[in-house]
């Protein structure tokens, strides 16, 4: 697969099949990513990489807290600007139907929400931490590295979904992977194969000239 392949066919898979990542694909994946680019070389980012019988203890923490109705952390960062506004009001709408329908169906939400914390069905997670001191440049070259990983995943007929989500159990995902302090969960990313059975819509983009301004 050319990285053209790569980047039109990924996209965040909310439904794996059973089928294991090989430890040495993952791995394999890893080493490459880490020619990502980041600003004088800091590689800020630090990745756990989680399968087996720690992410199953994972999952059954969330769950847990999901069942009592615990709605989750303090947020340690904001995710959206407090007063979002157009167009990106709009590409959010557009999301929310491909999603849930035509109508923002709130039982479909709240268990596709849930679905998170069981990394949609995958058995291999990453979590991305970086330094609470890291400012905001480095911040985007975390970005670029998870690209690099997800479109190197493309290359192993794999598939992912970045997370976001997971920064809102951030307690629960320390106490399995025990990182240090001084480092800021950002996101977990789920791994696996798209399960067939299932049809993953794509999400439409913004129109070139809508976010690209050529000039000369």
């Amino acid at each position: 697969m050319d990285v053209y392949g790569a980047v039109r066919t990924r996209q965040s898979i909310r439904r794996f099949a059973g089928r294991a990542v090989a430890p040495e694909v993952l791995r394999r994946v890893l080493e490459a990513a880490a020619d990502a680019p980041s600003g004088s070389n800091l590689q800020p980012w630090h990745v756990y990489a989680v399968t087996g019988e720690p992410l199953r203890e994972l999952k059954k923490r969330v769950a847990s807290r999901l069942a009592a109705g615990d709605s989750g952390d303090d947020r340690e960062f904001a995710i959206y600007p407090p007063a979002l506004r157009e167009p990106y009001l709009r590409r959010m709408a557009a999301l929310g139907e491909k999603r849930y329908g035509a109508r923002d169906d709130a039982v479909a939400r709240k268990r596709l929400r849930e679905e998170n914390w069981d990394c949609f069905g995958a058995g291999t997670a990453l979590f991305c931490y970086l330094d609470r001191d890291m400012p905001a440049p480095r911040w985007s070259d975390v970005g670029i590295y998870l690209q690099t990983v997800m479109l190197l995943l493309r290359a192993e007929g794999l598939h992912s979904c970045t997370q976001e989500a997971w920064a809102e159990y951030h307690r629960s995902v320390a106490e399995v992977i025990g990182p240090p302090d001084e480092r800021l969960l950002f996101c977990g990313m789920s791994i696996g194969y798209a399960d067939p059975a299932v049809t993953h819509p794509r999400i439409p983009r913004a129109p070139l000239a809508e976010t690209v301004t050529f000039l000369g």
